[in-house]
């Protein structure tokens, strides 16, 4: 997924999806809940999604494994990270944009199933590299 506009119309179906989902669903249930609906309803459109992808650490010339975990990655280049939490939190973002970092990815987003809004808990960040 190269063209700018190909990443719009894929960031335009991850706002959709989660929409429908919330609609579905609701607020207050657990992340993984809405993770497991959510990658079905992506892979529905035709988007493929890998979940729980390992994030090694480069350092000193080694690929070190970290424990960190992306939450899903759609279409290999748009980090996606759940939550369901009260509210979105500094740190919330601050672990998206090192996961875009470490990652080497521009486009992320950052979704709390727990707002009584969807629109409210979605959140879109720009790795600045």
């Amino acid at each position: 997924m190269e063209s700018s506009s190909n990443v719009e119309r894929v960031a335009a179906i991850i706002v959709d999806a989660a929409v429908k989902v919330h609609i579905a669903l609701g607020p207050g249930l657990l992340e993984s809940v809405y993770q497991k609906c959510y990658v079905h309803e992506l892979r529905k459109r035709g988007l493929s999604v890998e979940t729980e992808v390992a994030l090694p650490i480069h350092y000193d010339g080694e690929s070190v494994e970290s424990g960190l975990r992306i939450d899903m990655l759609v279409e290999g280049s748009i980090v996606v990270e759940n939550k369901s939490v009260e509210k979105l939190h500094p740190l919330h973002e601050a672990q998206l944009l090192t996961y875009l970092r470490l990652s080497g990815r521009r486009i992320g987003f950052l979704l709390n199933w727990n707002s009584v809004l969807i629109k409210d808990g979605i959140k879109r960040m720009v790795n600045g590299y």
